[in-house]
């Protein structure tokens, strides 16, 4: 079987299974969501060296679970995502610093925490609203990363001649990025028009963070792959790589979605 072939299949089972279970209740949901978070603490913990991070796993289940019963309070819950998000900032700007910092064993365990742990925690509760599980609004996001990523790769390989972040991602462009951008924003604009879901500048403003935060999810990953010296976090997706490679957008830019959805709104 082709590599083509191989990639296709996989990609195909991969979508099946996550919209499925998204469409089908919300605890089917939530169960996927800690499954892959689990699964991409197993493939972090390879990348960075450590396998002390592996007791992350129930930490992840323990407190998917104690939010969906509802025992963690809002209060702690905002708290959470803003020590998040100034965490994931703050990969995004150190990947511009060209010097290769070692990591402490704590700074790894702080790390894994908020690039990880935190971000699939609000990747499991996005679509939630008042108590009400709101499937469709996680399945318009993912809908808007593959418009991103579709059109950033076609318009990159084809037109792409600037690189965007050669030092990190060879592959990417600056034509290529813009051209997801756009696609992204138009996917978004074709949401807020036929869809009751939130208005057309909100979801034209969740396309612009689901791009930027997206390309940036992508290349804080490639920079951690990078410094291991590793193409692909895992092998469970034939012909993508691993569950990480795979998710590093979504969960990345999920905490400041989940910001503007939940808190700006």
């Amino acid at each position: 079987m082709s590599n083509f072939l191989t990639r296709i299949i996989s990609a195909i089972v991969y979508a099946v299974l996550f919209i499925s279970c998204i469409i089908f209740s919300k605890e089917s949901y939530i169960l996927l969501i800690t499954i892959f978070g689990s699964i991409c603490i197993w493939e972090f913990s390879k990348i960075i060296n450590t396998r002390e991070i592996l007791g992350f796993i129930p930490v992840l289940s323990g407190i998917v679970y104690l939010k969906y019963i509802d025992y963690l309070s809002e209060d702690l819950s905002l708290y959470f995502l803003i020590i998040s998000v100034i965490y994931l900032l703050y990969l995004t700007v150190d990947l511009y610093n060209q010097k290769n910092k070692t990591r402490g064993f704590l700074n790894r365990i702080f790390l894994t925490l908020n690039y990880l742990i935190i971000p699939f925690l609000f990747l499991a509760f996005l679509p939630f609203e008042e108590d009400t599980y709101k499937p469709q609004l996680i399945v318009f996001v993912i809908l808007i990363i593959w418009a991103n990523d579709s059109f950033a790769y076609l318009i990159g390989k084809n037109f792409g001649k600037r690189k965007l972040f050669e030092r990190i991602s060879p592959k990417k462009t600056i034509e290529g990025f813009f051209g997801g951008f756009l696609f992204s924003i138009f996917t978004g604009l074709l949401i807020g028009k036929y869809t009751q879901l939130l208005n057309l500048a909100n979801w034209t403003i969740i396309a612009v963070l689901v791009s930027i935060f997206g390309t940036y999810g992508d290349l804080v990953e490639s920079k951690f792959k990078r410094l291991a010296n590793v193409k692909d976090s895992g092998t469970i997706m034939p012909g993508h790589g691993g569950l990480l490679d795979r998710l590093d957008s979504l969960f990345f830019l999920t905490p400041f979605v989940y910001l503007y959805i939940h808190y700006c709104i």
